[in-house]
This record gives C-alpha cells, structure tokens and sequence, in this order.
C-alpha cells in the first residue's frame, strides 16, 4: 500500500463531522514534526461548536524564503442515512478500484497528499529555497466563521507573509488534473424587509401592500445587468432564494414582505458598489424598508504565472493533461486566504461524488495526486534557486 492511501485511510477512519476534527490534525501534526515543521492548534468557537485549526510551518535555507501554503480541512459533511451507504462511511472501503468513504474526495485524500508530497520533497530536498506551511481547519463545512479565517487573522497579526498557496478542493471534473480553480467569485446576501400596512382585503384604500409595491422594484433588480464580467468570471448574478408574505389568510393584506438574496460577483463589481446600487433602485421606486447584509467572500483571482505555471506543468508532467483554469462554482476557504497571500489556487481530486452517498476516489488517482503536489514543489524550488553561470 502506498503511503498516500494508507494516511488517507487513516483520515478516513476518524468520523470528523464538522466541526469535529476527531484526531485527525493530531495525526498530520506527527508526521509534519518528524519532517522539522512547527506545529500550532488553534482552537476557536463555543463550547457547542468547538473548531480546531493546525497551523504548521517549516521555514526554508534562507530566512526570506517564500512561503507555499497548502490549506485544506479535516471536517466532513454528515453522512445522510447510513442504510444507503453501501459500507461504513467511516470505514475505508475499496470496491471496483475505488476507495469508498466519506471525505475520500473532499478532501482527506488531498490532506494525505500533502503530507507525503511534503516528505518526498524534503528527502530529496532537506534544504529547500521554499518555506513550506500547512493551514488545516475542521470548520470548511459549517459555518466558516472560526476555521480559516481565524487562523488567517492570526497569521496578518504576526505580520506572516505567505506567498503561494494550493487548496486542495477537489476541482477536477472527469479526469485527475483537467481543471483548477484560479479564483472564485464574491458571495454577498442580503435579507431585504418592504414594510407595508396590514389591512382587509376588501379595504384596500386603508392598507398598504408591500407584496405590489415590491414587485417592479424586485423586477429592475432581476434584469440589470450588473457588470459584464472578464476573461475570467462570467458576469455577476442577483438571484432571489426566498421569499415571503402574509399570514396565511386569503382575505389579509400583509404588512410587510420579506426576501432574502445573493449576489455572486466578479471582480468587476464590489461588495460596497453592489450595495449601493441595489439601494439606489429601491429608493427610487419609494419603498419603505430594511436591509440586513452579508458578505460571505469578496472575489479573489490568480492571473497565469507563478504558481499557475509551476502547476500546469506538474500536472502536465505527471498525467499529460493541459489543465483548464476556471472560476466557476461555489466560494472556499481559498477567500480568506486570499487577503493575505497574492497566489491562490484550488486543485484536487475528481469531484463527482463529494457530499454524496458513497463518495469515493480511484485509488488510481491518489498517488498521481500526491506527485502533481510534490512536483509543484520541485518546480517553484528550482525556480528560487540561483541559476548556473557557463
């Protein structure tokens, strides 16, 4: 058995539902310890909802070496009915070539991965050019409010500089290396209440409907075009999730509608234009209301070079794809990240199962995984270390 699939297995083994983490960053920070890394825990949250977090570091051979993050968590989505699974989902499993567990794509085998790229690169390379580090949560599932983003607050507070980062969210689609994420779109909702005045049916004079008021304010907002996106996020979205009115009586005017929204953003737009424009349509129809905001991530993109180049060819070298870079989908942890750190990309394992009954990987793909990070590795090394003269 390889040692990627035999740490996986491990992982796998630890039912660590968010936001526990069921001793699985103990296991990592043993391994990390043995290869010179300095291993933190950061613990955050209430006593109900308490998240762990694993900040490990191995400084380079020079003390401004650049900083290669790889971020991940250790926290899974519930399994759903366990008479549908058709093994333990705690219980690593292998079927017809492929290793059935929960968290096998997202994301315990890209963890797995790299731990051990990480020890493959060290023992051929035990004085690199690059600081490595690894930042691990067990709250990417939940909420997101004491994992990364903790951890990332602390990292700024110690002045931390970070230069590259790999999420290990698993971003292929049909074969392992076809696609990375090298950004991802903003995420803002908002919860917007039109007052009105409740009244009968029958008497409307003497009532106010929000629900009529609302409606061509609410239809402006569906049809502007918000910006055009770029050669890289597709244009920014407003969708309506809920919305809500009335107390169930067929013969009372409501007093107030409530709507919650999302806007998904390219980095054409800001969180604060958005809001204002959006207040700016409402107001001019003359709609009495409140709006409650929230925004889950600002938009983050990395532009092709570094980091971007010294992957592609990893992952050229390893399976002889040329990986497409994309910004679709929804937000991770990669946003918090992001603020600190200039390069940030996302890549991991086929994702057609992640979340699912029966999520699994190719074992096929493990090992691949863990060489297309430890040649990154080599690649951004090579590329800091002085070049010969003739």
């Amino acid at each position: 058995m390889s040692r990627t699939l035999h740490l996986t297995e491990q992982l796998i083994s630890r039912p660590s539902v968010t936001p526990d983490d069921s001793g699985c960053q103990r296991i990592l920070s043993e391994r990390l310890r043995a290869l010179g890394f300095v291993c933190e825990t950061l613990e955050s949250g209430p006593d109900n909802f308490r998240v762990t977090n694993l900040w490990a570091k191995r400084p380079g051979s020079r003390a401004d070496a650049p900083t290669l993050v790889f971020a991940g968590h250790t926290d899974v989505v519930p399994t759903g009915p366990l008479d549908q699974w058709s093994s333990d989902p705690f219980t690593p499993t292998h079927r017809g070539g492929r290793l059935y567990g929960r968290g096998a794509s997202d994301m315990k085998t890209s963890i797995a991965a790299f731990v051990v790229a990480a020890e493959e690169f060290l023992q051929a390379q035990p004085q690199p050019e690059l600081s490595l580090a690894l930042l691990i949560t067990s709250d990417e599932e939940g909420p997101s409010v004491d994992g990364t983003v903790v951890v990332c607050r602390e990292l700024q507070r110690r002045g931390e500089k970070l230069d590259f980062c790999i999420v290990g969210e698993p971003t292929s689609v049909e074969r392992l290396g076809d696609m990375i994420k090298n950004g991802r779109r903003g995420t803002m909702s908002g919860k917007l209440v039109v007052k009105g005045i409740q009244g009968h049916i029958a008497y409307p004079q003497l009532a106010r409907n929000p629900i009529h008021q609302a409606l061509p304010a609410l239809a402006e907002l569906a049809a502007t075009e918000w910006d055009r996106g770029n050669d890289f996020f597709p244009p920014t979205s407003w969708q309506i999730s809920n919305i809500h009115a009335g107390t169930g009586a067929t013969n009372v005017i409501p007093g107030h509608l409530v709507v919650d929204f999302n806007f998904r953003f390219s980095s054409e737009s800001t969180a604060e234009g958005l809001q204002q424009r959006l207040q700016a349509v409402l107001e001019r129809h003359g709609l009495e209301f409140e709006l409650q905001w929230t925004i889950g991530g600002r938009p983050f993109l990395t532009t092709p070079g570094t980091l971007v180049g010294a992957i592609q060819q990893a992952i050229r070298d390893e399976v002889g794809l040329e990986t497409e870079l994309s910004t679709t989908g929804g937000t991770s942890d990669g946003r918090f990240i992001a603020q600190l750190c200039p390069q940030v990309i996302e890549f991991g394992p086929i994702n057609a199962s992640i979340h699912k009954i029966d999520e699994h990987i190719a074992v096929a793909d493990i090992d691949p995984l863990k060489n297309i990070y430890r040649r990154t590795l080599e690649n951004l090394d090579a590329g800091l270390r002085p070049k010969a003269t003739p």
